[in-house]
């Protein structure tokens, strides 16, 4: 077996990704510390064609040296926003229909892996801080609660690791009910 060159692996452009379908998918970052962690997100959302990005409260914005370092260009092809309040974002995207679903480890939450996504249905991602996780009123309004099956001995995972773990996850489960 031969690894593939850049060049062999058929990626859109900057343009085409744009203009492309997106996967019915929106995050939404509530209070995200670290830029690298920002960076990563924006990658993963690139690698799965997510509609869009929220930003909210400390949670940084490109540009940055620190985001486009794990980022790697996806900056610039992932739409984006920033909001102050989390709240706010939440309120709007329900108003759109839009399902929100708070990624945290709560009171009847659903496994990811017992999840199934509606067909027709949007679906807004939230994560939350490093340490906090998400907000308890943001938990408290959501439409439901993801949580991700650990069977170790930490509480936690990282939340670049956890937006990669749930975004592939919903993005297959969505491309099956095609």
């Amino acid at each position: 077996m031969r690894k593939l060159k850049n060049s062999e692996l058929d990626r859109l452009s900057v343009e085409e990704f744009k203009t492309s379908e997106k996967t019915p998918l929106i995050i939404v970052l509530d209070n995200i510390r670290s830029l690298n962690n920002i960076g990563s997100v924006f990658r993963t959302s690139d690698a799965f064609l997510v509609e869009k990005i929220y930003l909210c409260g400390i949670t940084a914005t490109p540009p940055h040296k620190d985001i486009h370092k794990t980022a790697l260009g996806s900056t610039d092809t992932v739409t984006w926003e920033y909001a102050k309040d989390t709240m706010e974002v939440m309120e709007k995207l329900q108003a759109k229909n839009v399902k929100v679903v708070s990624i945290e480890q709560a009171e009847n939450a659903v496994m990811l892996n017992d999840f199934t996504p509606e067909a027709n249905t949007r679906y807004a991602l939230v994560f939350g801080n490093e340490v906090k996780g998400v907000a308890q009123k943001v938990v408290s309004a959501s439409d439901m609660v993801l949580e991700i099956p650990q069977y170790g001995t930490k509480h936690s995972l990282n939340i670049s690791v956890s937006c990669g773990v749930v975004v592939w996850d919903v993005f297959s489960k969505l491309k099956a009910l095609k």
